[in-house]
């Protein structure tokens, strides 16, 4: 389901003739940096802040981090990142095939975590909305979750 949604939107960005790009990896703590780096350099080519890759960057690291830890439980699986480019708007999206969130609207409550025993701070989700223009999730329970993110570049 997730990775036919992933193909529409690829779709619709090359039919838009928009810029885009798409990387799958595997859910492994380690790629969370190669994450933050793909996309602040696509985005690059807008001449973006340093505020501006700092917030981009840390959205993108705490959205990879949900899914490694909240989707997949630590156990590994496959974690996709679409970017595309629409005049000077970053449109990113992150998307797994893990559990999947039974309660979006709980989940996206400051403070509130699934993994208390891994002393997390439940402020993933309060960050993207904090440092993004426009965060949304989409979820089903054992199939999987997308975080679509968006950011005007000023």
């Amino acid at each position: 389901m997730i990775q036919e949604k992933e193909k529409q939107s690829q779709a619709e960005t090359q039919e838009q003739g928009e810029n885009w790009m798409q990387i799958a990896f595997a859910a492994q703590s380690e790629n969370e940096g190669f994450a933050r780096t793909a996309v602040a350099a696509f985005v690059s080519c807008l001449d973006p802040t340093i505020d501006e890759l700092a917030d981009i960057k840390t959205a993108v690291s705490e959205a990879v981090t949900n899914c490694i830890i909240h989707g997949y439980n630590l156990k590994g699986g496959t974690i996709w990142l679409e970017a595309s480019l629409s005049g000077r708007t970053l449109y990113v999206a992150v998307t797994d095939e893990g559990r999947g969130i039974r309660d979006i609207k709980q989940a996206l409550e400051p403070l509130f975590t699934t993994r208390p025993d891994l002393e997390r701070s439940g402020m993933g989700f309060s960050f993207m909305e904090a440092f993004m223009d426009v965060v949304e999730v989409e979820s089903s329970p054992g199939k999987g979750t997308r975080v679509v993110m968006k950011k005007e570049i000023r």
